[in-house]
């Protein structure tokens, strides 16, 4: 698969920040936002709907899939609350409408919803990426609706949230993506890094294989195994390479290599840059702050190394920390005898790196408090 060539974009000082205050009290706004999730039979739409039953600001309008079936023969989770899904040609309007679907669905279906009014978000690719070229040749086919891919934001928060707020049509990241994206931010700005090796080695949880059954998946397979794919060219590595292009202001070159690992939620994205100048921890923990102050959902994990120990694992993020949440745990380190950082972005695959973060982009996109719904934290043990 042909590597991107993004084009040339803004430096940092020419993108706005992400807002770092509440838009809209949830008390003022006058009525419940009507949510529609086509696709809700899969773990995305499934968990998107989870959330969405505790969320202060929002109700459920509809949920589809091709079967019709009852919520809860596909999500055993949401037994005996009576939800049933229906087909997608029933789906009436609403005002915010979340898409779970395969990409040439995602499209079609994009174009109806923003016909009828609603704000659209894509939990899938269809829209993630701005060059129709490189867009074609990775998902090997034709954009029908190129102009909705130009219209759409991007959906990481963290360094698109006043266009988020401001749109009809988000574009939600791939879960590698994300992971990778926040992790390397600050060192791509700040020009710490040599922009043309970047290393982004992924370890992904089952869920990202989706609910359809896939012998990688398959528990007597992976159980005791670790199953690389797509190893060069995965789809994640063009928004990597688009995002942090667009936060250096030249073109970025990304190595990622993902693999399938024995747990069930979650991305680590252990990412490896080369150092233009002698930089420390310490350094680089306050970067890491400073970039990310005042966004309520990446946490710096600043906890120090275990003296004396000749184990360490205390200074960085488990994924488990952050499973069933909207949060990213970034973690640093650095070999300063061999000139390289280590920048660890721990984040669940359907969680900050799906579903939870399309309902902090809704929440962003229609003036209520970015945090609603979505301050769980994750479980121990």
């Amino acid at each position: 698969m042909a590597t991107c060539e993004p084009p040339p974009g803004p430096s940092l000082a020419a993108l706005p920040s992400a807002p770092r205050a509440t838009p809209v009290a949830l008390w003022h706004v006058a009525a419940m936002l009507r949510v529609g999730i086509l696709g809700a039979s899969g773990y995305m739409g499934g968990e998107a709907l989870r959330v969405l039953l505790d969320h202060p600001g929002a109700e459920i309008a509809w949920l589809t899939s091709r079967s019709g079936d009852a919520v809860d023969e596909v999500h055993p989770n949401l037994f005996g609350l009576g939800l049933r899904m229906i087909r997608p040609e029933e789906a009436t309007p609403c005002d915010v409408a979340f898409l779970a679907l395969p990409t040439a669905a995602s499209i079609d279906a994009a174009e109806r919803l923003l016909g009828q009014g609603a704000k659209v978000i894509d939990l899938g690719a269809a829209f993630r990426l701005k060059d129709r070229a490189t867009w074609e040749r990775v998902y090997q086919q034709a954009h029908p609706a190129w102009p909705l891919a130009e219209e759409a934001v991007y959906g990481i928060s963290e360094l698109h949230g006043p266009a988020i707020a401001k749109a009809r049509l988000v574009a939600n990241p791939g879960c590698f993506a994300s992971a990778a994206i926040l992790a390397l931010a600050p060192l791509v700005r700040e020009g710490l890094v040599d922009l043309g090796h970047l290393v982004v080695d992924g370890l992904s949880g089952t869920t990202g294989v989706g609910a359809e059954l896939h012998r990688a998946a398959h528990h007597p397979e992976i159980g005791d195994n670790l199953v690389p794919y797509n190893v060069v060219g995965h789809r994640h590595t063009f928004e990597m390479e688009q995002e942090l292009g667009l936060l250096a202001g030249r073109e970025v070159r990304v190595h990622f290599t993902p693999t399938y690992v024995p747990i069930v939620r979650g991305i680590l994205a252990v990412c490896h840059g080369f150092t233009a100048r002698r930089v420390g921890r310490g350094e680089l923990l306050e970067l890491y702050r400073d970039f990310y102050e005042g966004q309520p959902f990446v946490l710096v994990y600043d906890r120090p190394a275990e003296a004396g120990s000749s184990w360490k694992y205390e200074p960085y993020p488990w994924v488990s920390a952050v499973a069933g949440t909207n949060y990213c745990y970034l973690g640093l380190d650095v070999d300063e005898q061999r000139g390289r950082v280590v920048a660890f972005g721990a984040l669940d695959s359907i969680g900050k790196g799906g579903a939870h973060a399309g309902i902090e982009n809704m929440n962003l996109m229609s003036g209520l408090e970015r945090t609603a719904g979505l301050t769980r934290r994750g479980r121990h043990p």
